[in-house]
């Protein structure tokens, strides 16, 4: 008689997850090609990812929009600014289709940026889980703090991502 292993469902949160990363892949920026899922009730409303806006180039088509970032520890560092954050086309999703995010979850591959929590809060989320750190999350999770919102990091370890990398060339058409 052998003994067999009881299947183990995931847990809501890595079910959920594991979509945000799925969702992830769809993103069209090499530097960062994560997602997120926006959930109330079990239930997903919407999702986003990494892109440019509807109807324009991709970064992984023609190279990315660099612009130099200047920290408040003076460090520097390049960021590409052609695509709209997941969190960003998710409640913009959210807007166009009618659906209310209000008292919802919202999981990430990593805690949102500083621009991106103040959406979400005035988008009415009240949770965020993330599954990694962001090198620059300290007034997220100030203002999340202050805010309400509870954040959950699952991996306790900060996102390592192409966020210095050299703007690649952009190919001649």
């Amino acid at each position: 008689m052998s003994t067999k292993t009881k299947y183990q469902r995931p847990s809501w949160d890595e079910y959920f997850m594991s979509i945000a990363e799925l969702v992830g892949s769809r993103g069209t920026c090499d530097r960062g090609r994560s997602g997120c899922v926006v959930v109330r009730d079990k239930r997903i409303l919407v999702t986003g990812y990494v892109g440019s806006p509807a109807g324009l180039e991709h970064c992984d088509d023609i190279g990315h929009e660099m612009h130099k970032v200047i920290h408040d520890d003076g460090s520097q560092s390049d960021h590409c600014v052609r695509t709209a954050h997941a969190e960003q086309n998710a409640i913009a999703q959210a807007a166009k289709l009618g659906v209310s995010v209000d008292g919802a979850t919202l999981y990430c591959h990593m805690v949102p940026c500083y621009t991106c929590a103040k959406l979400l809060i005035n988008a009415g989320i009240k949770k965020v889980v993330s599954l990694k750190d962001y090198h620059a999350s300290k007034r997220s999770k100030d203002i999340f703090d202050q805010s309400g919102i509870k954040l959950q990091i699952v991996k306790h370890e900060v996102e390592d991502y192409l966020h210095d990398r050299l703007p690649q060339a952009v190919p001649e058409k």
